[in-house]
């Protein structure tokens, strides 16, 4: 009796520990299949191969933590923006048809010969054009006082769009100006992203509504294809006045961005003040983005106005992003490096250039070309901060030289191509900005201007250290090792 108590109780655990094993095995089994079917999607989709072959290890090694991270961040295109862009072009076309005859007065006209900015106006689909005036701002209070006088001076419409808005000191200050505003019977469009933005208050934006204000959220989730659409961030930071004068340039609204970070202390960033014709290009990368958001088309003025100063500079404004038909900002700045013949410097807080960049860097410095990559001295992401030192040695052997920021925190996206262009703009020297951020950038060709950005560079170069030999190799093991590794991360930071 005892023994077939037994026999019963055995063939129980082991009939249910094979139900128990048949049920691990089919998970594995479809993990497994569905981590070589997003493995083959990651080699057919992402457009690196660094990526490609990050995704595919990871999504055959390790499937139960890779697939569910691919189809959340995996996703090098933006889904829907194409279709809301063309709609917004045909909306716009009766509006600029109008002032597309006295637009065509103020592009640049070409010089015989080759062209050295033909490819970056054929990835903006905007022509140069000149009677622009652009001032440099030189960090937060120069950049602020001068955004806040020209919100004061709006008569009829301000764009206003930024990546991160906080609810501080200076957050509050701006969102009062544009309360004020609002309250005179101007139109406020108010446009941040949901991921950059995320601890925004509602009270603060409801206050802004209540005014009059209109206020969206770049929202990159909508559409049933599209709910996990996360990896993808609005990076740009456009703020335009009566389609008379636009703002461009690496600031965020927060009191950090005034100096007044208890980590950070002194911020260093960049902004520019555009007045003339290229201020509606500006204005139309808010137009499409606000488009994208919300559906509809903001009302604003089409008619170009030239620099009120009579100024004459050539700019082009280049917007970037996840929806553009090519790589638009990998390749502006493969463009500005390939074209430089006396230098070409580069300011930016994150330094994780792909393969193809970073060969434009040594080949540049290897042909003479005085290259040097200006990044801080701190980190405020760790990984970036950490995947940066793999680059020292390789850029170093070839003459590339790198400058770290000692006087507080780098945060400014600059560069500068021999004595013919400057740019300004929110495009970080990384992954996320070449491939994965919608960014803007501002790309002038007026002697002056150079000189200025010339001289800031110098300044900043003066407040620098010069990284050494010994920067990465002369480095614990575990700190190269962990670089390494970040770097590995780089496609998907």
């Amino acid at each position: 009796m005892r023994w077939r108590q037994w026999r019963r109780r055995f063939r129980n655990a082991f009939e249910g520990t094979s139900r128990r094993l048949r049920t691990v095995s089919l998970i594995i089994l479809v993990a497994e299949i569905l981590g070589v079917i997003s493995a083959v999607d990651a080699v057919m989709k992402t457009r690196t191969s660094q990526g490609a072959i990050a995704w595919a290890v990871s999504l055959v090694t390790f499937p139960y933590v890779a697939v569910p991270l691919y189809w959340v961040l995996g996703r090098s295109e933006f889904h829907g923006y194409v279709q809301a862009h063309r709609i917004a072009d045909l909306a716009l076309d009766p509006a600029i048809e109008e002032s597309v005859a006295v637009l065509e007065q103020y592009v640049l006209e070409r010089p015989p010969g080759p062209y050295p900015a033909a490819a970056a106006e054929r990835l903006a689909a905007i022509p140069t054009t000149h009677a622009n005036s652009v001032q440099l701002l030189v960090d937060g209070e120069e950049t602020f006082a001068s955004i806040e006088e020209g919100i004061a001076s709006a008569q009829e419409y301000i764009l206003f769009q930024f990546f991160i808005v906080k609810d501080d000191e200076l957050g509050r200050r701006l969102q009062q100006a544009l309360i004020a505003k609002a309250r005179e019977g101007v139109r406020v469009s108010f446009l941040y992203d949901e991921v950059g933005s995320h601890a925004l208050p509602r009270r603060y934006k409801d206050e802004l509504r209540e005014a009059g204000a209109e206020v969206y959220n770049f929202h990159t989730r909508q559409g049933p294809r599209n709910r996990f659409q996360i990896n993808f961030r609005n990076h740009r930071k456009v703020v335009v006045v009566d389609g008379r004068t636009a703002w461009v340039g690496g600031h965020n609204v927060g009191d950090e961005y005034m100096g007044k970070s208890p980590k950070f202390g002194y911020w260093r960033d960049t902004h520019v003040r555009i007045d003339g014709p290229a201020v509606l290009a500006a204005q139309l990368s808010f137009v499409e983005d606000w488009n994208w958001a919300t559906g509809r088309l903001p009302q604003v003025d089409w008619v170009p106005d030239p620099a009120p100063d009579g100024a004459d500079m050539p700019v082009l404004i280049l917007p970037t992003g996840p929806a553009d038909e090519f790589e638009s900002a990998a390749l502006m700045f493969t463009h500005a490096i390939s074209s430089a013949r006396e230098r070409i410097w580069i300011a930016s807080p994150y330094f994780v250039p792909d393969e193809g960049i970073m060969s434009a860097l040594q080949l540049a410095a290897l042909r003479g070309v005085d290259v040097r990559i200006l990044i801080p001295d701190v980190a405020d992401h760790m990984l970036v901060y950490l995947a940066a030192f793999t680059y020292f040695d390789d850029a170093r052997k070839a003459g590339v030289q790198f400058y770290k920021y000692t006087g507080g925190f780098l945060h400014q996206k600059a560069v500068l191509i021999d004595d013919l262009a400057a740019g300004v703009g929110t495009a970080n020297f990384d992954n996320r900005s070449f491939r994965l951020n919608f960014e803007i950038t501002a790309l002038v060709g007026d002697p002056g201007f150079i000189d200025e950005v010339d001289r800031m560079f110098e300044s900043d170069f003066a407040q620098s250290r010069i990284v050494g030999p010994d920067e990465y190799s002369g480095r614990p093991f575990w700190f190269r090792l962990a670089a390494r590794v970040a770097r590995l991360t780089a496609p998907i930071q």
